[in-house]
């Protein structure tokens, strides 16, 4: 089969990879249909990560090929969609709501890689959700914006605590912050204030809830919240970025007693513990336990009450894999779907 190996940083190839098979009887094998690139892949990508002929993918819907003997919520056929961690959803840390923390958890971005023609995903009735039926095909970006980026920005929200008579606050204009205000909007936040200085991100952002816009950064940023807020700042405050300058951004924005939640992979950022004493906020964050959301999900795309696919502003074939790479690292493209 098909599929995108990153040799090293900035060399993104197509070729020839082995096709999955039924290792364990929890096994499934699915075709994918469609799947697309993070902004997560970029780390790697820019040698931020290693990288040495790196299977790369976590995003991924498709159909059913085959399933092991264990397997008992999926079946051949099944149209699915899956969470970016492998989760057997039956552990007590997936019983808390943490599916992202399961016992057996394995990221698939580091061992399976979807972004290829077919997948081998294991513990597959703790990690797949299929559809109600075969979606129609105007359906399958959103349901793709599932599997990572929406369940992520949702998680966000929740763990920010957004909610009727919130503001919300969202530091990070890229896919996931996008999808944090569409979530904030749904949980019902009474006000949402979406950080951009992009301006076609800005009209997504309007688009998915949001009342506000703020350009500023840093203590500029800081302190236009607080402007906005009568001096308290936000009672939820999502960081959907995951550096230095945005972490610490959304720890002033966060009136005191508010809930932060963070989302944004973070390499070398530092939090100065006095400052996070002295903010008295409650956090929570890391990576997102996306199957914990997906059947609410599915059903809010399935009933087309949201329609997270807007996210994705650059369709490519899967052999053009590096073009999407570029476009992302450019920032000319917010999120790249491939097809199959």
């Amino acid at each position: 089969m098909r599929g995108v190996v990153m040799h090293k940083a900035g060399d993104v190839r197509v070729e020839e990879r082995e096709d999955p098979k039924i290792i364990e009887p929890t096994d499934a094998i699915v075709k994918l249909t469609a799947t697309c690139i993070c902004g997560s892949d970029l780390w790697p990508y820019r040698g931020v990560e290693p990288a040495d002929r790196q299977v790369m993918g976590h995003e991924y819907v498709g159909v059913v090929e085959e399933v092991g003997s264990a397997v008992r919520n999926v079946r051949p056929g099944d149209f699915v969609v899956g969470s970016f961690v492998i989760s057997d959803n039956t552990c007590e840390i997936c019983q808390a709501g943490f599916t992202s923390k399961c016992v057996h958890a394995e990221f698939v971005s580091q061992t399976i890689g979807t972004q290829a023609e077919r997948a081998r995903i294991p513990h597959a009735d703790g990690t797949l959700v299929a559809t109600p039926g075969q979606p129609d095909p105007e359906l399958i970006p959103a349901l793709l914006a599932a599997s990572d980026v929406l369940g992520t920005g949702w998680f966000a929200a929740v763990a920010a605590q957004a909610g009727p008579g919130k503001t919300v606050a969202v530091v990070g204009d890229g896919a996931v912050g996008l999808m944090a205000v569409l979530a904030a909007k749904q949980l019902g936040a009474e006000r949402v204030i979406a950080m951009s200085r992009h301006p076609e991100r800005q009209k997504l952002a309007r688009y998915y809830g949001a009342t506000d816009i703020v350009e500023e950064r840093g203590k500029a940023g800081i302190a236009k919240i607080k402007e906005l807020t009568n001096g308290l700042g936000a009672h939820s405050v999502i960081e959907a970025v995951g550096t230095q300058e945005a972490f610490m951004q959304a720890v002033g924005a966060t009136r005191g007693g508010g809930h932060l939640g963070y989302v944004g992979l973070n390499y070398d950022v530092t939090i100065p513990g006095i400052e996070l004493f002295f903010a008295g906020i409650h956090t929570l964050g890391g990576p997102a336990p996306v199957r914990r959301f997906l059947p609410e999900l599915i059903q809010l795309i399935w009933n087309r009450t949201i329609d997270p696919g807007k996210v994705f502003d650059l369709t490519l074939p899967l052999d053009q894999a590096a073009e999407g790479y570029k476009a992302m690292d450019e920032r000319r493209a917010t999120k790249v779907l491939l097809t199959l």
